[in-house]
């Protein structure tokens, strides 16, 4: 099932394949090695990275496939010892076992191996068109299907339950401890008092920190601290470890919080800076103290052997603030003024933060769900776009990828558009680790530009979006630029295209529009 949409693992699975583009088309290479004149014609029939490997192997491989037949357990096992391989040398055996699944692989096998190794699965089929598809299979409620899969985050668990116990199976769902339930995510809102006519009043404000999100699971003495991505990054953040366990007064809690790094004062640092404590593994203690960090809690999902879950906002603060009492807490008000409320965005704005989170006091967590219960409330507006080429820059910037192409998701086809550039916002440092990074993850180039995997994900900021006759998007944001980089967001989380124009109409309400 997770092979479908081009996911091998479940997303609260810790393990990741680790091979680039690069690393796949060695393999390839060593299979076969395409004339001048072979590359020019895969490169113009080819839609997509798989789609070139097929025809690489099509047209320029000596010998057939060799050995039995592929099988998908076999292929799943393959993709798992991949995983596993780690230290020196990894790069090497991690490519003979790929090497070894593609020796035994059709051309139209070797292509979609390719591409669940890259996580270019584009063929239509999205996450909630396989959710639909297991519930008419199973015959039982789509609602139990979609409510299992986000506790669970694992398609293929939910497919064996829902045909083998059905609703009685789905129905049974919960959230369980070290397993970490995709965050729930919030819409954007240009003005405070969208909030208080759409939650008609019942509004909680929190202060939108400038840091990293994550999830904590604690049982005990144990705690485990997970990324937004669900990845753990427990063994970065020692001293946060030390205070959950301190502070929560609960035997078994899942809590949500933001880390933020702070300078000797007090002051949030910048995001990049805090960045640096998630990717260190070794020699933590010392980056500690160099960028130490603080934990502002702002959700309880689960307390000592129950899910809060479907408990409204409230009732999860009220009971937040008594398990927590000994940790910090994310500045919060319940305003009963529009004006009080934009009091607090500004006060948090002037407290280096980014602006005010609206929160729905009726309603209960979501997981993995953009909806309209929380809104995020900013001073400018910003989209998570991946970028999905860039071009080599001259003057200072020559040597360095630095003309980036920005794109939003279409939450349908799963493909990306692109809806402008910019070379704005990042330090020379920056510009030189991503031309590193972005190379690894090069698809083919023209005269001047890389064409990348859209891996990368930035939070860019821009003044408005304007209609485009330039982009097949039909929109371009305008003064874009880089806020930061946003490693700690996957590809699928980007912003999208459904998004894009949601801000535009919203936006054209107070302007007017020419039509191109």
């Amino acid at each position: 099932m997770r092979l479908l949409i081009g996911q091998v693992f479940p997303e609260c699975d810790g393990r990741a394949l680790n091979l680039s583009w690069r690393a796949v088309s060695d393999v390839v290479r060593g299979l076969a090695n395409p004339t001048e004149e072979q590359r020019t014609q895969i490169s113009a029939q080819a839609e997509d990275t798989g789609q070139g490997i097929k025809l690489v192997l099509e047209m320029a491989r000596p010998e057939p496939q060799q050995g039995p037949p592929l099988t998908l357990l076999e292929v799943y096992h393959t993709f798992e010892q991949i995983a596993e391989v780690e230290g020196r040398g990894s790069r090497a055996r991690k490519g003979a076992l790929l090497r070894g699944l593609l020796l035994r692989a059709s051309p139209v096998e070797a292509k979609h191996i390719a591409k669940a190794v890259i996580g270019e699965m584009r063929h239509g089929v999205s996450e909630g068109i396989m959710l639909q598809a297991i519930a008419q299979a199973a015959g039982v409620k789509a609602t139990l299907v979609r409510r299992a899969n986000m506790l669970w985050g694992d398609l293929g668990e939910v497919a064996q339950v829902a045909l083998t116990s059905g609703e009685e199976g789905l129905g049974s769902a919960t959230l369980k401890l070290f397993r970490p339930l995709k965050p729930m995510v919030a819409q954007t809102a240009d003005e405070l008092s969208e909030a208080f006519q759409r939650y008609e009043g019942h509004v909680a404000l929190e202060y939108k920190l400038d840091g990293a999100r994550v999830q904590i699971h604690k049982q005990g003495q144990q705690v485990k601290i997970y990324s937004r991505r669900l990845s753990d990054v427990t063994a970065s953040l020692p001293e946060v470890v030390e205070r959950v366990r301190q502070g929560l007064a609960a035997e078994e809690a899942v809590v949500e919080g933001e880390v933020v790094g702070v300078d000797g004062v007090g002051r949030p640092l910048p995001f990049q800076h805090l960045m640096r404590r998630f990717r260190r593994v070794h020699n933590v203690a010392a980056l500690a103290q160099e960028i130490p960090v603080q934990l502002h809690l702002f959700d309880l999902l689960y307390v000592d052997e129950e899910s809060l879950i479907d408990v409204p906002n409230r009732e999860r603060w009220e009971r937040l603030e008594r398990v927590a009492a000994g940790l910090l807490l994310v500045p919060r008000i319940e305003p009963k003024t529009v004006e009080e409320g934009e009091a607090f965005a500004e006060a948090a704005h002037r407290a280096g933060h980014e602006g005010a989170m609206a929160k729905d006091l009726r309603s209960g967590y979501t997981p993995g769900v953009r909806g309209r219960s929380w809104l995020k409330l900013k001073h400018i507006m910003t989209l998570d776009c991946a970028i999905v080429a860039a071009e080599w820059g001259y003057g200072r910037r020559h040597g360095w990828l630095s003309n980036y192409h920005l794109a939003v998701r279409d939450d349908r086809r799963g493909d990306f558009h692109a809806v402008g550039k910019t070379f704005k916002g990042l330090t020379d440092e920056e510009f030189r680790e991503m031309t590193e990074r972005l190379l690894e993850l090069e698809v083919r180039r023209t005269r001047g530009t890389v064409y990348v995997q859209p891996r990368v994900v930035v939070e860019v900021l821009f003044n408005e979006v304007q209609e485009s006759s330039r982009y097949p998007s039909g929109f371009a944001l305008r003064f874009a630029r880089i806020h930061r980089i946003r490693d700690d967001k996957s590809p699928q989380e980007a912003d999208t295209l459904q998004t894009l124009r949601v801000l535009y109409e919203e936006q054209s309400r107070y302007k007017g529009r020419v039509t191109l």
